[in-house]
């Protein structure tokens, strides 16, 4: 028999073994959940809960975005032209106007379909009926040039203002400017939330596997007695620290569920207010499986972070 037949069976049985560990460690660390019933549902719930409040920052932060492109996404400038410009008149001044450089495109609504919105707008029917002849003028929408900054915006809307021809000038660009800046600070402090509510449930995991090592300190006194290695001692812990993170994770995700099924009416009937135009979501099945993950990754580290230190201090008390 040569070596390398002699090699296999060693290699299959070391493998057979570590199979067999970590078998036995991760029902243990199950048993030892199920055995404090009601200290396992109290960490799991907070932990939950830390999870679930980003999570539902981010549904809030992503559906604000969806309204924001439904209303208007661009930096669209409405320009109102007086009531005695004429079809002609607004045509030439459009055309006129898409030769600029800091102008993309030029749409001209004519008075007909300006009446015709109202019209269609909840409550407006009755009145525009009411109406002798049509009172609205023409309306430039004018689109500035890709990429164009906010500075350069604002100068077009001078030179708008300044044409003869213009009544009124709207920039629609500025509300959406400013929602995007607060959708920014809403993203930072989503941000900031998840990673203070995050190292809080690595403290949580951490001070509970604290006090489950030092309830078993006997125990792991006897392992390390008989042979046990220090990984083989901590991984009971980090195991019970995943299962801790997982149902966390789990909990979280069903609340933004709830929360979603909660708010399905009200935004059923914001949606249909903008005629199809809103299309507002739930967080995404693949974003929940990643919130799962990251509650199992916390739950390891804190059980990591707690099992490393105080069976040290075990070790070195021996």
């Amino acid at each position: 028999m040569n070596a390398s037949s002699q090699a296999k069976p060693v290699r299959h049985s070391r493998m057979a073994m570590w199979r067999r560990q970590h078998a036995w460690c991760l029902r243990d660390s199950l048993r030892q959940l199920v055995r404090r019933p009601i200290g396992t549902a109290l960490t799991i719930t907070v932990m939950g809960l830390a999870l679930a409040l980003p999570l539902a920052f981010y549904l809030l932060l992503a559906n604000v975005q969806r309204l924001a492109a439904a209303v208007g996404d661009s930096q669209a400038v409405s320009v109102f032209l007086k009531t005695d410009v004429a079809a002609g008149a607004a045509n030439q001044l459009a055309a006129n106007l898409r030769s600029r450089t800091d102008i993309g495109a030029v749409t001209v609504r004519t008075p007909r379909q300006g009446l015709a919105e109202l019209a269609a707008m909840q409550g407006f029917g009755d009145a525009i009926h009411a109406l002798p002849d049509n009172p609205l003028p023409f309306v430039l929408l004018v689109e500035p040039h890709a990429g164009a900054e906010r500075a350069q915006v604002q100068t077009l809307v001078q030179a708008l203002r300044a044409l003869p021809q213009v009544d009124l000038v709207q920039d629609n660009g500025q509300w959406r400017a400013r929602l995007d800046a607060l959708v920014a600070l809403g993203r930072r402090v989503t941000l900031l939330l998840a990673a203070l509510l995050g190292a809080a449930a690595v403290l949580v995991i951490g001070n509970t596997v604290r006090l489950d090592i030092r309830s078993r300190a006997e125990e792991i006194a006897v392992q390390k007695l008989i042979g046990a290695s220090a990984s083989f001692v901590r991984r009971p812990y980090l195991y019970e620290g995943a299962w801790y993170g997982l149902a966390a994770g789990i909990v979280a995700v069903l609340l933004v569920l709830v929360l979603e099924a909660v708010l399905a009416e009200p935004v059923r009937d914001l949606v249909a207010s903008y005629a199809g135009r809103l299309h507002l979501g739930g967080v995404a099945w693949d974003t929940l499986a990643v919130t799962l993950a990251i509650a199992v990754a916390l739950g390891w580290l804190g059980a990591w972070m707690a099992s490393s230190q105080h069976l040290a201090r075990l070790g070195n008390s021996e």
